[in-house]
């Protein structure tokens, strides 16, 4: 059996970018290869899996492990990684220096992943008696759409409760906050720049736009904030317009970044925005359906799978936290479905995505320890 700093090394040396809806091509995209690996693991293993078809060169993969217990756990991951731009290491290296491994998605999740991939690996070695029922369910998109997971929670795959790997240091986090993101364009008329009054330039129109967004923002983070999460927030965090310097753009396109508290729908606040929008200004802004949704995160139903988890962490580690936190995960798609779960894994959020990702290997070792203690419960 591998140990967890090689595993993580295999994994991390395997490149499994997410396009983020970007046109691309170049042997880095797409979880494909991980997926091939992930199966041999398996299959080497000996347990059942199943490859699950999202899109081209996109599958979940399932494995699952049967003790015989009334009791069930499922275990999430995600296979996908955000980009690799501007990275200063090589990214797909796995270079371990000074107890820490470094690469894309060492943090974010692929440590997570090494530590399930081997207390799985144990479980099923030694058998131990009195263990649960472990399904490990690797998806993919988790990055830009939460698709993988949502496909997943629609096939019917459900446990008594999960745990979802995301960097935690750790802890456990039962809260979160959701995601709803859609665009909004504004419309012009195209010219040449020598003649400008020719033409309606969009991105002046969009600029008019921007500062009643910001206002609705504004107007958001006054609202009575949740004990936890704190209030809800909005973002644009891209604009795109115009084909080049010398003609003036027919069309304009911002990106918003919509957080939702629990119990908050995420329709409702797309529709919000849309007509705080059409009440404020008066030439008219096309704002697109939504194209992602991910609720938020909320602790109801949470106690068993919160108090087993921190059973195990407090034999390991001595001690643990139970927090909530402002970024979303697969967890909250799990949880909508009917499954409580909670999320929990090694490395530490702030160095996720970063332009030297790394991850220290005793956190993974550890993160393996407490799952399987957190298996036989």
């Amino acid at each position: 059996m591998l140990s967890s700093h090689r595993l993580l090394q295999d994994l991390v040396r395997i490149p499994s970018v997410n396009p983020m809806g970007r046109a691309v091509n170049g042997d880095q995209f797409y979880e494909f290869r991980l997926t091939d690996y992930l199966e041999r693991f398996f299959r080497e293993l000996g347990v059942a899996c199943e490859r699950r078809p999202v899109a081209p060169l996109r599958d979940n993969i399932v494995a699952s492990f049967n003790s015989g217990s009334p009791t069930s756990i499922l275990l999430e991951v995600h296979q996908d990684t955000v980009p690799v731009d501007g990275m200063t290491i090589d990214p797909f290296g796995g270079e371990i220096r000074g107890g820490k491994l470094y690469g894309r998605g060492s943090c974010d999740v692929k440590g997570g992943m090494a530590a399930m991939l081997t207390a799985f690996a144990r479980l099923v070695k030694e058998k131990p008696a009195g263990a649960a029922n472990v399904i490990l369910a690797c998806t993919v998109d988790e990055e830009h759409t939460f698709v993988g997971v949502q496909q997943l929670m629609k096939e019917g795959l459900r446990a008594d409760f999960a745990v979802v790997a995301e960097p935690t240091k750790l802890q456990i986090v039962d809260a979160h906050k959701g995601v709803v993101r859609w665009k909004v364009r504004t419309e012009g008329r195209a010219c040449h720049s020598s003649r400008p009054d020719q033409g309606v330039n969009a991105v002046y129109r969009m600029g008019h736009v921007l500062p009643l967004i910001e206002e609705y923002s504004g107007r958001l983070i006054g609202l009575t904030p949740h004990a936890r999460l704190g209030p809800p927030t909005l973002s644009v965090g891209r604009i795109e317009g115009g084909v080049s310097v010398n003609t003036v753009p027919d069309g304009c396109v911002i990106e918003v970044d919509r957080r939702l508290l629990p119990g908050e729908d995420p329709h409702v606040a797309w529709r919000d925005c849309w007509h705080h929008l059409k009440e404020t200004w008066p030439v008219a802004v096309v704002v697109d359906p939504i194209w992602l949704a991910c609720p938020a995160l909320d602790n109801d139903r949470a106690d068993e799978v919160r108090q087993r988890l921190g059973t195990a962490i407090d034999a390991v580690a001595g001690r643990h936290e139970v927090l909530a936190v402002p970024f979303g995960t697969d967890a909250s798609s799990i949880a909508l479905a009917g499954t409580p779960a909670v999320v929990f894994g090694p490395g530490d959020i702030a160095q996720a995505h970063t332009k030297d990702e790394w991850i220290e290997l005793d956190q993974v070792d550890r993160a393996a320890e407490i799952l399987y203690k957190f298996f036989v419960g």
